[in-house]
C-alpha cells in the first residue's frame, strides 16, 4: 500500500503536463498575435487615434504572455514539488514547497491585474467609472502583498 501511496504522486504529471501544454499554446497565440498586429500596423495610415489602438493591443497580448508565464510557473512548480526537485532551473524559480508556488503565483497574478488596470485606462472614454475598478484592483493588490509580506516573516 505505501509503495502505492508513494508511486501516486505521478498523477500529478497529468496537471503538470495540461499546464505546459496551454502555457505552450498561450505563448504561441500571442507570437503569432504579434506578427499580425505588426503586418496589420505596416498597412495602416498613421494616426493619434491608431497608436492608441496599436498601444492597446500590444498590452493585451502583454496580458497573455503573462497568462502563459502563469501557466508556465504552475507545470514546473507541481513537476517540481510531487515529481523531480531536482530540475536545472534557475535559483528565483527554484520551487521548494507549495508556499514557493504560491509566492510566484501571486507576484505574477498582481502583475496582471495591473496591467489590466492598465488596458482600463488606455480604452477609457470618460463615461466607466475607472475610480472603483481601480480601488477594487488596488484593494486586492493590497491584500495580495499583505499575504505575501506575512509568508516571508515566516
Amino acid at each position: 500500500m505505501q509503495r502505492f501511496i508513494s508511486a501516486s504522486r505521478f498523477l500529478i504529471i497529468i496537471p503538470s503536463l495540461g499546464s505546459f501544454i496551454a502555457a505552450t499554446a498561450l505563448l504561441v497565440y500571442g507570437a503569432v498575435e504579434i506578427v499580425q498586429l505588426i503586418g496589420q500596423t505596416l498597412e495602416a495610415e498613421v494616426s493619434s487615434k491608431g497608436a492608441k489602438t496599436l498601444a492597446l493591443a500590444f498590452i493585451e497580448i502583454v496580458d497573455l504572455f503573462l497568462l502563459g508565464i502563469v501557466l508556465y510557473i504552475i507545470a514546473l512548480g507541481l513537476y517540481e514539488l510531487f515529481v523531480d526537485d531536482k530540475l536545472p532551473l534557475p535559483a528565483w524559480l527554484s520551487i521548494h514547497n507549495l508556499d514557493d508556488l504560491k509566492n510566484k503565483l501571486t507576484g505574477v497574478v498582481i502583475l496582471v491585474m495591473g496591467v489590466l488596470f492598465l488596458g482600463q485606462v488606455v480604452t477609457w472614454d470618460g463615461e466607466r467609472d475607472l475610480l472603483r475598478y481601480g480601488g477594487a484592483i488596488a484593494l486586492v493588490i493590497t491584500a495580495l502583498t499583505y499575504f505575501l509580506s506575512q509568508r516571508s516573516k515566516k
